[in-house]
């Protein structure tokens, strides 16, 4: 359209200096072309990402050991312990509600079913977050105002 960098980038509302890299990261020998930038940019993307830690083995022996009823901290534990696999237990928490919601049944082994507190039932309502023998605030003394 023959704009400048500087015109471009006012256009788009963006530092010229992002249109800059971006003429100078994706041009082509017939100039800048969108999509060829486009497949540039997502192989780049592609090389940057680093492989995941869940393989076909690991998935196993994770399922494997929560299905023996160990919790996810004691499977991440055993990870590291026997093949110095670092794999937090938040990702095995997100993997077990992932096969669930996949029809799975790997939430069932779990000890802690949905992660919910569930309150006591023996006839009394439930106390949690409330303070015995509490005075309100309309009847503290006098002084207190002062």
């Amino acid at each position: 359209m023959g704009k400048t960098q500087k015109a471009m980038a006012k256009e788009l509302e963006v530092s010229p200096s992002t249109i800059s890299r971006e003429l100078r990261r994706n041009g082509g020998k017939k100039g800048y072309r969108p999509k060829q930038a486009h497949i540039k940019a997502m192989s780049r993307r592609k090389k940057a990402r680093r492989p995941s830690k869940w393989t076909a083995l690991v998935i196993y022996f994770v399922e494997k050991m929560l299905r023996e009823d160990l919790s996810p901290e004691q499977v991440s534990g055993r990870l590291y312990k026997c093949c110095r696999l670092r794999l937090s237990p938040e990702s095995i928490y997100q993997h077990i509600w992932k096969d669930k919601k996949n029809g799975g049944t790997l939430h069932l082994h779990h000890r802690i079913n949905n992660g919910k507190k569930k309150r006591k039932r023996r006839g009394k309502r439930d106390s949690r977050g409330h303070t015995k023998n509490r005075v309100s605030i309309d009847k503290r003394p006098y002084i207190v105002e002062k």
